[in-house]
């Protein structure tokens, strides 16, 4: 198996996909919008993708967040709340903005489910930072570390209540980013007390089944490479300080924060620490090279995924869509 989670290129496997895949044996699959036309089709094409496998366990992965961040998208699919609509809440009623955090993610849990996607790249626990670059905005669940944490856990125990796992990200935070890491390399001259704020949700959520990095530079940690390949970053810090030990999934591969070919860039992350490279875009050449260069899933990382992966066993709870959504508006109301 391979160190790498793929995507893929359009709403069913080519047959160039299916050969290449079944010959790479990746690690998992992440699946975006061109991937979601309706639950007839996403249900075949990760039925395929597990067939291909023979796994039944293979993670496939989605951000499905809510708000601008959706990839199954109405009329097919309801849309969901940014992130920012529980923070506000939050600071009127923190209990109620928590149980509506928790039916909120669940719902989506139980909509993924219907289309056999079982991860989801949820919550964010980047602490929201004045003047900082819009790309998290409305996306963070607040600026305040215990009420990022508070609502975060939430949404993992929602999550997996309804049949998911979730992905806590951006670590070690992304909060204080200038620029849109999809668009370049974003640089943070933070100190080391002042990063205390952003890591401090992900320590306290350290017990997450999977985690997702950052690709920014934090000056005061690592001032020649972006944490995804970082070993100082990963190892000192997302492994040390903050105690992380879940599978741990670099940020999207293909950003313009990262310089070189795909295959260099997976493998400096694998490399660095990250359990695993994500590769987003479903170009076939691009997962031609990297499938040239990337290394087996390590040992300590097949254990963390199975570990991840049988957080979900069994039965999930029985609550249907509506009945979360119901409850979810009817908390929302009050903020």
């Amino acid at each position: 198996m391979q160190a790498i989670i793929y995507g893929v290129s359009c709403p069913a496997l080519t047959d160039a996909e299916r050969s290449f895949f079944r010959d790479a044996d990746p690690s998992g699959y992440i699946l975006f919008a061109r991937n979601c036309v309706d639950r007839e089709q996403m249900r075949s094409l990760t039925d395929d993708l597990r067939a291909l496998h023979g796994r039944d366990d293979l993670p496939i992965l989605i951000d499905q967040e809510g708000g601008r961040v959706a990839r199954m998208k109405p009329p097919e699919w309801p849309a969901f709340p940014a992130a920012e609509a529980f923070a506000k809440l939050y600071e009127k009623a923190p209990m109620s903005a928590i149980e509506a955090m928790r039916a909120n993610a669940q719902a989506i849990a139980v909509l993924l489910r219907e289309v056999g996607v079982n991860v989801d790249c949820l919550p964010l626990l980047d602490v929201r930072q004045p003047g900082a670059t819009d790309i998290i905005g409305d996306r963070a669940l607040g600026d305040a570390p215990m009420q990022v944490a508070a609502l975060g856990r939430a949404v993992l125990d929602g999550l997996r209540a309804g049949g998911a796992v979730g992905v806590v990200k951006h670590m070690p935070g992304h909060g204080r980013a200038l620029v849109d890491s999809h668009k370049d390399l974003p640089f943070v001259s933070a100190t080391d007390a002042e990063l205390e704020t952003d890591i401090e949700p992900f320590r306290t959520l350290a017990g997450a089944p999977m985690g997702m990095t950052a690709h920014l530079v934090y000056t005061i940690w690592d001032p020649e490479r972006p944490g995804s390949l970082s070993p100082v970053v990963i190892g000192d810090i997302i492994r040390g300080r903050i105690g992380f030990d879940g599978f741990l999934m670099s940020d999207d591969l293909g950003m313009n924060a990262l310089s070189g070919t795909p295959g260099e860039r997976a493998t400096r992350a694998v490399a660095a620490g990250c359990d695993v490279g994500l590769h987003c875009s479903g170009d076939l050449a691009e997962m031609e090279d990297i499938a040239a260069v990337i290394p087996g899933l390590a040992e300590a990382g097949g254990e963390r995924l199975a570990r991840a992966m049988a957080t979900i066993a069994g039965d999930p709870a029985g609550d249907t869509y509506e009945a979360l959504a119901e409850k979810r508006d009817r908390l929302l109301a009050y903020s």
